[in-house]
């Protein structure tokens, strides 16, 4: 198995809500955290990448969507994602 596979499934379990939970909000959240903070590093070393800023910005909007989705439905979980994924409401 590759790392970011292992990568990817440990974020599963570690946001997952039952055993065969893979596509809750919260784990939505975390797995497009970990792709958006893995495309920062790449956009850092490649500037001139401009469908990269695209598809980033594609996934902040996504991420951002269901964030507030989770607010709207279940704040103290809301809080607890975003406490968890190091994130901060602007």
């Amino acid at each position: 198995m590759t790392r970011t596979v292992e990568i990817k499934e440990d974020r599963i379990k570690q946001y997952q809500l039952h055993d065969k939970d893979t596509g809750s909000t919260e784990v939505q959240v975390a797995q497009l955290t970990d792709r958006i903070l893995a495309l920062t590093e790449h956009f850092k070393a490649h500037p001139k990448d401009f469908s990269l800023k695209t598809g980033l910005l594609k996934l902040v909007a996504q991420r951002r969507k269901l964030l507030g989705y989770l607010e709207r439905k279940d704040a103290p979980k809301f809080h607890k994602v975003m406490a968890a994924l190091g994130l901060s409401k602007k």
